[in-house]
């Protein structure tokens, strides 16, 4: 009888184990937290930092540095106190991570355009180089089958006998990185695009056109530098003929250090940038669950205090942000506003 009430006990005991267990997994966050991309990570910390001076009644916001990619996993990974409620983003969701998403429940994502940065090639400023580049040039040096032959390169001179004649060795974001999906859309798939027999590919055979514009090549002179920016910016800017993949904003920071390589003549500075002169500019967003604005305190605030530092002369300018054009940022403080669930359309 004493064996048969210490295994009902135990039981017991493991049952309401479990219960407490869920409940702790169900409980409310009090802080809101924010991964993603590297890039947009310094204005982040800047917006929490206000919101925790400005509205002492909230908890500090925890901002992680995970990269787009991996942050785009965690933040599409379910509904709860344990996944993220907004992610930085350093290019647009793609189709199959809105997908992801709502597959896990997450139905009602806001995404809010926030401003403009460059995806920025630079050298460095004490030992520079002098290189003046082409899209054509940047696919030709990097690209694992330039225009579908062999990647032969191994100087720029190779590339183009205009080039300096020194090794190619590129630093850049790794895979799981929204500056590298940057990098690929807007330089190397470009560039391999001057080329009117990969235009006509595109439309012929879209896969290995796509295969033959993206993929980079693995032989060591595109080496993945990580999501820290600080340790490509040694590097590029102690190794002279290193050329650096990174955002404008961090460039900014570092111009005692390096400085912006021209891609067709035309360098990356503000003024460029925002006129989306510069090869290299890209909207950068975050994105919001929709479903935690009403269960984690402060989370609209958050959102506003963003919308107060974007603008000209606000205070993420003085980070390196650069503003939208008027029409897209009033447009992007009403979603702020009135926080409306994005739809798929036009999404890759």
């Amino acid at each position: 009888m004493n064996r048969l009430r210490r295994s009902f006990l135990a039981l017991l005991a493991a049952a309401l184990g479990l219960s407490a267990l869920a409940a702790c997994e169900q409980a409310p966050r009090r802080q809101i937290l924010v991964v993603g991309s590297s890039t947009v990570y310094p204005f982040t910390p800047a917006v929490a930092e206000r919101f925790a001076q400005n509205r002492p009644s909230f908890h500090a916001p925890i901002v992680e540095s995970t990269g787009t990619g991996a942050g785009m996993h965690l933040f599409c990974g379910g509904v709860g106190a344990r996944f993220p409620d907004v992610e930085n983003a350093s290019r647009r969701i793609k189709a199959s991570e809105l997908a992801a998403c709502r597959a896990n429940g997450v139905n009602h994502v806001i995404e809010v355009p926030i401003g403009i940065d460059g995806l920025a090639l630079i050298e460095s400023s004490t030992r520079p180089t002098g290189f003046n580049l082409t899209l054509r040039d940047v696919y030709a040096a990097l690209a694992a089958e330039p225009f579908g032959r062999p990647q032969t390169a191994r100087t720029w001179r190779d590339v183009n006998p205009s080039l300096p004649d020194v090794p190619i060795l590129v630093y850049g974001p790794p895979p799981t990185s929204g500056t590298r999906d940057s990098f690929v859309e807007l330089m190397l798939a470009k560039g391999c695009e001057t080329d009117p027999a990969m235009a006509a590919l595109k439309r012929s055979d879209p896969d290995r056109q796509t295969r033959l514009c993206t993929r980079i090549r693995e032989d060591g002179a595109f080496v993945e530098a990580g999501e820290n920016d600080n340790l490509l910016i040694q590097r590029v800017s102690q190794n002279q003929g290193t050329i650096g993949v990174l955002g404008y904003s961090f460039m900014e920071e570092n111009l005692d250090r390096v400085r912006g390589v021209p891609i067709g003549g035309v360098a990356p500075t503000a003024e460029t940038i925002r006129g989306f002169t510069y090869p290299g500019a890209r909207p950068l967003y975050i994105y919001v669950k929709g479903e935690h604005i009403d269960a984690v305190p402060g989370l609209r605030e958050f959102l506003a205090e963003f919308a107060r530092g974007w603008g000209p002369g606000g205070y993420l300018t003085d980070r390196g942000l650069i503003p939208l054009p008027d029409a897209m940022r009033e447009s992007a403080a009403a979603i702020a506003r009135t926080l409306p669930a994005m739809s798929a359309a036009g999404l890759h």
